[in-house]
């Protein structure tokens, strides 16, 4: 009989820092996604001669764009019926928690940090606020012109954020068979038994990877990269492998967006790939 070995998960995912301070892995590669972020985009600047003092509002325009989209995003695609009794966790980084004591049971908050981020609003608040950026910062040069460059960025602070949902154990894929298969032992008993499932987080951050590698050999190559080229291989690459990663996923919170046999996903999907035709379309014209 044949005998498969699995890839048995279960990692720490915090750590303490100093007297009790923990930090959560997926924090650190969502610190680590910045950081690096930022140090592409500096090189990036002094490349394209663009004074670096314009560096430092550019991580916050796409911190805040990051964070808040990301999270609106979760709150209104994912888990809007959860959200809308538990409102003050959609806001703060804390879940309710109830203790039992002699006198009852009273109710109290933990800090969680944000956990549950959508890609799809993340997305929409980067473009948004780096539209704002640009309007404040970078008079002189276009819209798209920053998106063909900070998409670089973007791509490779994506496959450390899909590395610490791996360290998470979230957004896990449906049951398989195949020898990479990973038994996340500390998954939520939401999907029942353990079982060896698709690694989902580690096909997007490889995907990520990939087109990080592209986008920065074409801004290499290409002298004059202003027209949405990166752009719009940005949006095919990430948004077309996301909607077939999605077939290898589990349902994600209570999502209410499907259409056909698609899931909310993929459906936020769709119109981003589309966009993103546009833009490479637009870029050979």
């Amino acid at each position: 009989m044949e005998i498969i070995e699995y890839i048995n998960w279960n990692p720490i995912n915090k750590f303490n820092v100093w007297r009790g301070i923990s930090i959560h892995i997926y924090s650190l590669m969502f610190i680590i996604s910045f950081i690096l972020g930022w140090y592409i985009m500096y090189h990036i600047y002094e490349n394209d001669n663009i004074n670096c003092k314009y560096l430092d509002p550019l991580l916050r325009y796409t911190f805040f764009g990051t964070l808040i989209g990301a999270r609106l995003g979760q709150v209104v695609f994912y888990d809007l019926s959860y959200f809308s009794n538990h409102w003050i966790e959609a806001v703060l980084p804390i879940k309710e928690n109830y203790h039992q004591t002699l006198f009852g049971i009273i109710k109290g908050y933990e800090f969680v940090g944000y956990r549950g981020l959508s890609s799809h609003g993340a997305a929409l608040g980067i473009l948004f606020t780096n539209f704002l950026y640009k309007k404040q910062f970078l008079k002189d040069k276009s819209f798209i012109w920053l998106c063909d460059r900070i998409c670089i960025a973007i791509s490779i602070s994506s496959m450390f954020i899909r590395i610490g949902n791996f360290f998470n154990s979230e957004i896990i894929g449906k049951p398989c068979r195949f020898p990479w298969a990973v038994k996340f032992l500390q998954m939520d008993k939401e999907y029942g038994k353990i079982i060896p499932r698709h690694p989902t987080q580690l096909y997007e951050s490889i995907v990520y990877l990939i087109t990080f590698i592209t986008l920065l050999i074409i801004y290499k190559k290409v002298k004059k990269l202003n027209n949405g080229l990166n752009s719009g291989i940005f949006f095919i690459f990430v948004w077309f492998s996301r909607f077939l990663i999605e077939f290898l996923k589990e349902p994600q919170g209570n999502e209410f967006i499907k259409f056909f046999n698609l899931n909310t996903g993929q459906c936020l999907s769709i119109p981003l790939f589309c966009f993103g035709i546009f833009l490479l379309i637009f870029s050979v014209l």
